[in-house]
């Protein structure tokens, strides 16, 4: 006999993401915000690297725990509920690599045609597509995590020929 678990209920998977949320977040947008102080520092390529590293090992811990939010229409709802009534949505983990981009931009340590916002989203979603492909498929399935990181960082793209 099958046992089925209501996912919705209080204490289920939304909950425990949230709490896993709550648990890993902070230190993952730390590493963000502490680009801040980096700018004009190093280089680019160099100073975005720990982040990347950082952004997989995030996504590998929090997306096993996201994955039953989407099992039901009504769950996804209250997931997605939680996420704006609690402002951890997407702009939290962007915003503060976009502002780092921006200030070397204005710097002119990356180029003038990069768009910082864009080059966030693509850096962040390369960590989680390397986090997915490693949950679902295993860590040999490609390049390590360090190895990824690399990648993903140099195929932005972002320095200036002169910086």
């Amino acid at each position: 006999m099958a046992v089925f678990v209501r996912e919705d209920r209080p204490g289920g998977s939304v909950d425990h993401f949230l709490a896993l949320l709550q648990d890993r977040l902070p230190l993952w947008l730390s590493i963000l915000h502490d680009l801040s102080h980096r700018v004009g520092k190093g280089r680019v390529a160099d100073n975005l690297l720990p982040v990347a590293r950082a952004g997989i090992d995030y996504y590998l811990e929090v997306q096993g725990a996201a994955l039953p939010a989407f099992t039901s229409p009504h769950v996804t709802v209250r997931f997605r509920e939680a996420i704006r009534d609690t402002g951890l949505g997407p702009p939290a983990e962007t915003a503060p690599l976009a502002a780092y981009l921006a200030a070397e931009q204005r710097l002119g340590r990356i180029a003038a045609g990069v768009d910082p916002e864009a080059s966030a989203r693509l850096l962040i979603a390369g960590c989680f597509h390397r986090a997915y492909i490693e949950m679902f498929v295993g860590a040999d399935a490609g390049p390590s995590r360090d190895a990824s990181a690399r990648e993903i960082v140099r195929e932005l793209r972002l320095e200036s020929a002169s910086a």
